[in-house]
């Protein structure tokens, strides 16, 4: 029993290093991703600054609540770190100063709440863009508050309600996943139209033009990072039930066997 449950760790570092690996190890062009640095006027990069500060104090606090009372799940926590460092640096050129992509946050949002993915996510854009030159460092807040903090607060809730309503789990992952993504690019728009509004019709004909452009790209990435997102779901479930048992996601399942090999 201990040599598969040293198994099932290896499993989890092994993917988070290859993922690691196939982001930072192999070379990519670079594109202006998330919003690029220096792309945001001063007063709208810090006011985004203060507004993500406080999620990002309190993920730390959550964050440290989990690892010490569970220190079994660090690599579970490394895993939907990596998870969403990977999928967010997959990135297709759309707006002037920023791009689409997958988040990947949705996962970490389900399994640990969204102030712990606050931490994870606002890590994974400061590694991007320190090498990557993906985001900025400059333009931080805003990126965190977008797929930080907004999408995985969305997620969480998405996936609250849905298993309040249907009980269907995979259904609650998808729509938790898909919607965090488009969440966080109506957020983006947002940040953008308020930075630079039309000259005629404002913030809300800039936003409308943002939004639009995104959703040609967005729209189709945030129905497979559902899928994708599922199907890391369902090996977690396979695999890991232990680290799921914890965080009280899913049920005991090996009562059973347990009480056949007594």
């Amino acid at each position: 029993m201990g040599i598969r449950k040293n198994l099932k760790k290896l499993n989890l570092l092994a993917i988070a290093l290859v993922s690691l690996y196939l982001v930072i190890g192999v070379p990519k062009p670079a594109y202006a991703m998330h919003v690029m640095e220096g792309f945001l006027p001063v007063g709208w990069a810090a006011f985004w600054w203060v507004v993500s500060a406080p999620f990002i104090i309190l993920g730390f606090v959550s964050l440290t609540r989990i690892t010490k009372e569970k220190p079994q799940l660090k690599l579970l926590l490394g895993l939907a770190g990596a998870f969403a460092f990977v999928l967010s640096a997959l990135k297709i050129p759309s707006v002037t100063g920023s791009c689409s992509h997958p988040t990947g946050t949705g996962l970490g949002a389900v399994l640990f709440g969204p102030l712990s993915m606050s931490v994870l996510g606002t890590l994974v854009l400061l590694f991007q863009a320190l090498l990557l030159a993906h985001g900025g460092l400059t333009t931080l807040g805003a990126n965190a508050f977008s797929m930080a903090i907004a999408g995985p607060f969305a997620a969480f809730w998405i996936y609250q309600l849905t298993m309040k309503i249907s009980g269907k789990q995979r259904l609650a992952i998808f729509l938790a996943a898909a919607l965090a993504n488009l969440l966080t690019y109506i957020i983006t728009s947002g940040q953008l139209a308020l930075a630079f509004p039309a000259e005629v019709g404002g913030v809300m004909a800039s936003f409308a033009k943002f939004a639009g452009i995104f959703a040609i790209t967005q729209i189709p990435l945030a129905i497979s990072e559902g899928l994708l997102t599922v199907l890391v779901w369902n090996w977690l479930q396979s695999y890991n039930p232990q680290e799921l048992e914890l965080l009280n996601l899913i049920k005991r399942e090996h009562q059973n066997e347990t009480i056949k090999s007594v």
